[in-house]
């Protein structure tokens, strides 16, 4: 997942939803995320959060999932918050 979201921010995506905690904390080392701005919250513990990053001139935004928050439309719902 971490080199899959690699070549997703080369392609210029600029918004992921990253589901599990140890997957989450892959995908922000591989993306060299050292600060994180906390946004709109999308279920309860969940908030989306942007990362600014070099070469970028937006901030990536990420929305980080452990695997108990978060409610059955939470992918569908962290998309709504977001826009």
């Amino acid at each position: 997942m971490a080199s899959l979201a690699k070549t997703l921010m080369g392609e210029g995506v600029g918004r992921l939803v990253v589901a599990g905690g140890e997957t989450s904390g892959a995908v922000v080392s591989a993306l060299g995320i050292r600060q994180l701005r906390i946004g709109h919250q999308i279920d309860p513990g969940v908030p989306w959060t942007q990362a600014p990053l070099a070469g970028r001139a937006a901030p990536l935004s990420l929305a980080l999932k452990s695997g108990n928050f978060g409610g059955v439309d939470f992918f569908t719902r962290a998309f709504e918050v977001l826009t």
